[in-house]
């Protein structure tokens, strides 16, 4: 089953924000894998990009695949041939996986600029009928809850994902290092332990000093 995860590395291991670099060139095009969620199915294949997958579906223009093989959402089936899909329209992509392969190379001044000027925050993102829970980076200012506001991109990279339907952990064996989440299927946003994917308890009386995470964003 190809799409759960629980890997962590270290920030200085994730350059651009915790995005692993890609051993390919950003200005030639290049086949990579695919693997993405709809509603119902779960579909993998490949396809040919220029730049970063996270781009391509940012422009909302139809996507084409092939070798395309699906597989229902929740798991409980094995992927089956699908040679009648032959594109797929980002606006029904709820999660598509981002390998290294798949993002542009990146020099180490890019690197840590990422490093220095993004805030990191755990979460998770409610886009039924799925739960992706990992790290989102955002520029100081910014709040994870602004994901739900309406915005050019139509994507965000999430981090040392974990993917959930119901209370089944989608699996893959594949290297995935982020998610990548439609803007559009997100109905809530939570701050989380990532160790449990629960979100935090406030504990009674009045805070002891330190920053919280809107704070850290400002």
């Amino acid at each position: 089953m190809p799409f759960g995860f629980g890997r962590r590395k270290s920030e200085a291991d994730q350059p651009s924000g915790g995005i692993a670099v890609a051993a390919a060139d950003a200005a030639r095009e290049r086949a990579i894998r695919f693997f993405g969620l709809t509603e119902e199915w779960r579909l993998r294949g490949s396809m040919a990009i220029t730049g970063r997958l996270l781009d391509t579906l940012n422009k909302r223009e139809a996507i084409a695949l092939v070798d395309v093989t699906w597989a229902p959402a929740d798991g409980d089936a094995n992927f089956e041939p699908a040679p009648g899909i032959k594109t797929v329209d980002p606006y029904d992509l709820i999660v598509v996986m981002a390998g290294p392969e798949t993002l542009a190379t990146t020099d180490e001044d890019e690197r840590a600029a990422h490093r220095i000027h993004k805030v990191s925050f755990d979460v998770a993102l409610n886009a039924p009928p799925f739960r992706v829970v990992g790290t989102i980076h955002m520029y100081p200012g910014s709040e994870p809850d602004g994901l739900l506001d309406r915005s050019t991109q139509m994507f965000v990279a999430v981090t040392n994902p974990t993917v959930t339907i119901g209370d089944t952990i989608l699996e893959t064996d594949a290297p995935e290092d982020v998610a990548l989440v439609n803007r559009f299927y997100l109905r809530g946003i939570d701050q989380v332990d990532l160790s449990t994917g629960e979100a935090y308890q406030r504990l009674p009386g009045t805070p002891l000093g330190g920053t919280n995470w809107r704070e850290r964003a400002r």
